[in-house]
């Protein structure tokens, strides 16, 4: 395992040719990591009340058990693709299982909220190495005929993931102790390190190449400011001199990351990546989709507060999305290998923008079939989006820059999720105020069940908005692409 560590690597000079005999093989390997990094999110979330009360620690001080894996993830990634493009995808992929197989042990006996973010950290490390670099593997380990299915499985194993997280980390709470949410993370790493070791085709890329050290610390220092702005701005206002001055910290760093790429000779993002239209478009609409998913936040809300369904019942009715999602994902992914990628993602975003205006109508007397009827598109419509947007992305990009647009992909999830969360939620806060009538003691849950309709309605047709700015921006591209063609 020593050799997998990041010091320790040197740039090879050979390429080495693609073998497609261990496809499967591969996608069993990464399945493993997906499904790994997204059960351990969804089982940490449904556990902070019992960690709050298990440790002592007030909510505020328990919430960073989750923040902390985040901004870990989310400030490396898009710097562990670039190393993985240098170095080779296999090694830092096989070190992220080893290090995140070891800090959930950490995190299982951790004895105080401190020690458990900090092993949260380390986790988070191994994560980072682990998700950024999923996509890639994937990518090159199929032909591009096969692209779109592929994407689509692995889309399929993230669906697995999030229904089957709240669903153990109950059954795990209620009869062992807190502990064993991390620790039934170490013998699903142990065996995904086994398969990654044996399965995963050890590409070597050039040689020669040089790390970018100051695009990457500007990359860290924006990415970091910037979530922690959010995370902030959520929790004190984001006019808040706290998240302001992160903010404009933010703002400084990614200026001086985009003046030093476009000045390095090998920068973490290549400037020409985004020239392409494919490329830089798909990742836009990809950006907006997941920007307004910040809605599911509220839909827990909605359920208990105003229609009150117990938590059981509320986990099985949001169900519906990643059920549908895992549905269609293969299918819409094979679709895509046939006709391509533009026909089938424009056709999900128009099913998701549709979908967001039923979501609106939700009443306090929504009925559970209602709901059901109201969420299930909204999986057929990301299963339709996502596999071929995915696969468009990655087969714009050179074999030996998969490792930064997997990253990117990744980034961008994580971005627009973050961003959807914090700004979608300060807005349907103010919106429950505004039917309300004003602010109300005790917070927007403790409003009127009218008001908290009222609220949720506006905040979901704004994110419909939102996927209506991705849709028009689609076909416009899809358009501009016919032309070229006819031509």
């Amino acid at each position: 395992m020593a050799r997998n560590t990041i010091e320790q690597l040197k740039p090879e000079t050979v390429a080495t040719p693609v073998d497609y005999s261990r496809k499967w093989l591969v996608m069993l390997s990464v399945a493993m990591g997906i499904f790994l990094g997204t059960i351990d999110g969804s089982i940490v979330n449904v556990a902070l009340p019992t960690l709050s009360t298990a440790l002592g620690a007030d909510f505020a001080t328990v919430q960073w058990v989750v923040l902390a894996y985040l901004l870990t993830i989310a400030t490396l990634m898009t710097v562990v693709g670039r190393l993985a493009d240098m170095y080779g995808r296999k090694r830092l992929y096989n070190s992220g299982f080893v290090v995140f197989t070891i800090g959930s042990l950490l995190c299982g006996l951790a004895q105080t909220v401190g020690q458990l973010i900090a092993a949260r950290v380390l986790q988070g490390v191994g994560g980072a190495l682990v998700v950024a670099l999923g996509m890639a593997l994937v990518t090159e380990a199929f032909p591009p005929s096969e692209r779109g299915r592929a994407l689509g499985i692995a889309g399929s194993i993230v669906s697995v993931g999030i229904i089957t997280g709240p669903t153990l980390g109950g059954i795990i709470i209620e009869n062992l102790s807190w502990h064993w949410i991390f620790f039934v993370n170490v013998p699903i790493g142990i065996i995904g390190t086994v398969l990654a070791a044996r399965f995963l085709p050890n590409t070597r890329p050039p040689g020669g190449q040089q790390f970018d050290l100051g695009g990457a610390a500007t990359l860290f220092v924006f990415l970091l400011s910037l979530l922690l702005g959010l995370t902030v701005g959520q929790q004190q206002g984001f006019t808040s001199g706290t998240a302001l001055g992160l903010f404009v910290t933010a703002i400084v760093f990614l200026i001086a990351f985009i003046v030093l790429e476009r000045s390095h000779p090998q920068p973490i993002l290549a400037p020409e990546l985004f020239r392409n239209r494919l490329f830089t478009v798909n990742l836009v609409t990809g950006f907006c989709v997941f920007v307004a998913m910040g809605t599911n936040l509220l839909l827990p809300f909605y359920l208990e507060s105003v229609l009150g369904y117990g938590v059981q019942q509320v986990g099985l009715m949001l169900a519906a999305v990643p059920v549908m999602l895992g549905i269609v994902a293969p299918i819409s992914g094979t679709l895509s290998d046939r006709f391509g990628s533009r026909p089938i993602s424009v056709l999900g975003l128009a099913m998701v923008f549709i979908a967001f205006l039923l979501v609106s109508t939700l009443t306090t007397t929504t009925s559970v079939l209602g709901f059901v009827l109201r969420m299930a598109p909204l999986g057929i419509g990301l299963g339709l989006f996502q596999s071929p947007n995915n696969s468009a992305i990655m087969g714009t990009v050179p074999r030996e820059r998969l490792g930064v647009a997997s990253s990117l992909l990744a980034t961008t999830r994580t971005l627009g999720q973050t961003v959807g969360i914090a700004v979608l939620g300060a807005l349907w806060t103010a919106m429950v105020f505004r039917a309300a009538g004003g602010a109300v003691v005790g917070g927007a849950t403790a409003a009127p069940i009218e008001a908290q309709a009222a609220g949720l309605r506006a905040a979901v047709l704004i994110a419909a908005g939102l996927v209506g700015v991705g849709l028009l921006i689609a076909l416009w591209v899809w358009r501009q692409e016919s032309s070229e063609a006819a031509r």
